[in-house]
């Protein structure tokens, strides 16, 4: 990514007096020439490069330029570390900080800014393996993440069920993509909860601040609260058996952890190489559309509703190809 390596390029003649296009280069593994285009690029945006003409002659900061230029405000500095995720900073109502940062990328941050990474890391969370599709943008996004950025607290109405709303007041600690839908992560009275945007039907944000307890970590919380929800919803179980095949492919079509906790704790394969298994799922329908795709690699033993509504597909399959 160019900011990056414009930043990588500030940092390389901050810390030596000088160094040549081609010192340059190979630090940056770029050519020559884009060393040309990115000293210039930088120079157009305030950074003070100045190029030595000769055979000694290199790059080089004027002298101070630590001291007496910051380039980025603390908004914009934070948005750069989410320059990775345009339609994510679009959504947030972020992009204009995240295009300013880009064009003033100097890396000679303030100590007040030196935490920027620590600082998006804790309130910013992407969750997207095994999902991709474009997210729905709530209404309320971009007002949620300015108190996010901002550490204030908000009053909001969240709808619970289609026809019951709550109102709370809350610390809202960080936000979360997830399969296209957005999540707030916030401090509800003593405990932390998972909102919905979408479910959010008014959001009114404070002049007051709050203050971040310095050991909440996004990632893990929401790591933990995923798992939390994964399990609660496996209320029902299915014995299946198994062949070798099917053992492999088994994590990839139902939730992984309850696969891999139902094959650990199974006995061993019978003298043909079947395993047989009880796996927690959300439900007989779900497990008919997650089961169907391993075909002759698993037989249902239970229930007998499930068995007989696969068998009865199997049937259907085999006129359909006869």
């Amino acid at each position: 990514m160019r900011a990056a390596r414009l930043i990588k390029m500030v940092l390389l003649l901050q810390s030596r007096p000088s160094m040549t296009a081609a010192e340059l280069a190979r630090e940056l593994e770029v050519s020559a020439r884009t060393v040309t285009r990115d000293a210039q690029a930088l120079s157009e945006a305030g950074v003070p490069v100045y190029a030595d003409r000769g055979r000694t002659g290199g790059y080089r900061l004027i002298g101070g330029y630590r001291t007496r230029l910051t380039g980025l405000a603390r908004h914009e500095a934070e948005a750069l570390f989410l320059s990775g995720l345009p339609s994510a900073l679009r959504e947030m109502g972020l992009d204009d900080a995240a295009s300013a940062a880009r064009l003033k990328v100097s890396a000679a941050l303030l100590p007040s800014l030196r935490g920027a990474s620590h600082t998006v890391s804790q309130r910013f969370h992407l969750d997207a393996p095994g999902w991709y599709q474009d997210p729905v943008t709530p209404e309320l996004l971009p007002a949620v993440a300015e108190a996010v950025w901002d550490d204030r607290l908000v009053r909001a109405r969240y709808r619970r069920t289609p026809s019951g709303e709550v109102e709370r007041e809350l610390a809202p600690y960080g936000l979360v993509l997830k399969a296209g839908v957005w999540y707030l992560c916030a401090r509800a009275g003593e405990d932390f909860r998972v909102y919905r945007i979408d479910r959010f039907t008014a959001v009114s944000v404070s002049e007051d601040r709050f203050v971040r307890d310095e050991e909440f970590d996004l990632p893990r919380f929401w790591e933990e609260r995923a798992a939390q929800f994964a399990r609660s919803i496996l209320r029902t179980e299915v014995t299946v058996r198994l062949s070798e095949a099917g053992v492999r492919r088994l994590p990839h079509v139902v939730d992984r952890a309850a696969a891999e906790e139902a094959l650990s704790g199974a006995a061993e394969p019978d003298a043909g190489g079947l395993r047989t298994v009880v796996l927690p799922v959300e439900s007989e329908e779900v497990a008919y559309s997650q089961l169907l795709p391993l075909g002759p690699e698993v037989e249902v033993l239970a229930p007998t509703a499930l068995r007989e509504r696969l068998a009865d597909t199997a049937e259907r399959l085999r006129d359909l190809y006869r």
